[in-house]
């Protein structure tokens, strides 16, 4: 299963109908917390969620709006004692921010937290593939997360049934590559990995861009709208017209936009922005709603 569970949409402050933000991302057995705001514990809890699968923690950044529900996760993965180490990343120069809130209150403390700190040329290798991040533009220093998956190839059936191979052979055929004079390559096509974007507080920059390439889903902050783009360029946000117009040009499938000013009560203004931008699927994301991640970009038959 590949989805996102929405925990939380709201900027800076949480609305009677947006709690702070929240992302968790099931990636098949990798499942990743990203920006985990106040009250993502509670979230979790009405999203029907448990903590235990939580392999790592990823924190664009120490507003509070992103990271402040940190302290009760952490202390609810010592209590149910996850027994697996979990990983958490977060700007490399706010290490007395995480340290802060890794201790904020006392606790008996039963699991293993590895910190992660990010900085330039950040890689962790996980089960779903590479994780990456890069720098944004923001007030305070920000990174955004790419999560992609290695490229593999799909078995054809037909072009088995031509070269005559079938059972047990199918297998070892994958696994070694070759299987007398037929190759992996003259009975498969290429399987490109897929792409997961993760960009929260920003202006407008290239890493943006290289952080969405290729993306089939992009969870991308939107929180002004266009009427007030001059506000979000000078405190370092998008527009909702702005992350559509990245996501068609960097070839995204899925756009998730998020992160909403409490200042408008109506978020269809958000999709009608972006829908002047995008022609692709655009989700306007809404606390504990779920999103699929689209299916694979279809593979070519070379004949």
């Amino acid at each position: 299963m590949r989805e996102l569970i929405v925990l939380g949409t709201a900027s800076q402050v949480p609305t009677r109908h947006r709690n702070h933000n929240g992302y968790l991302l099931r990636w098949d057995d990798e499942v990743i917390l990203f920006d985990p705001g106040e009250g993502t514990q509670r979230q979790m809890l009405m999203a029907g969620q448990p903590v235990t699968p939580i392999r790592r923690i990823c924190i664009t950044h120490f507003h509070g709006d992103h990271s402040l529900g940190l302290p009760g996760i952490l202390q609810r993965i010592s209590l149910d004692r996850v027994p697996h180490p979990v990983a958490v990343h977060y700007p490399a120069g706010g290490q007395e921010s995480y340290d802060r809130l890794r201790h904020a209150t006392s606790y008996w403390d039963n699991a293993e937290i590895v910190p992660g700190p990010v900085g330039e040329g950040f890689v962790a290798e996980t089960s779903a593939g590479r994780l990456t991040a890069l720098p944004l533009r923001h007030p305070i220093e920000t990174y955004g997360y790419r999560l992609v998956e290695p490229d593999s190839r799909r078995i054809v059936p037909a072009l088995l049934a031509e070269h005559g191979i079938g059972g047990p052979a199918v297998g070892e055929l994958q696994k070694t590559g070759r299987l007398g004079d037929v190759t992996l390559e003259q009975v498969s096509v290429p399987r490109p990995g897929q792409v997961f974007a993760f960009v929260m507080d920003t202006g407008l920059c290239d890493n943006v861009y290289a952080l969405a390439e290729n993306a089939d889903m992009l969870v991308i902050e939107s929180t002004f709208l266009a009427a007030d783009a001059d506000l979000a360029a000078q405190v370092g946000h998008l527009t909702a017209g702005q992350a559509a117009r990245v996501a068609r040009e960097s070839n995204v499938q899925t756009l998730v936009l998020t992160h909403f000013s409490q200042r408008y009560p109506d978020s269809s203004q958000f999709l009608d922005e972006a829908r002047a931008e995008f022609a692709g699927t655009i989700v306007a994301a809404e606390d504990l709603a779920r999103v699929l991640v689209p299916p694979r970009r279809p593979a070519t038959v070379d004949r």
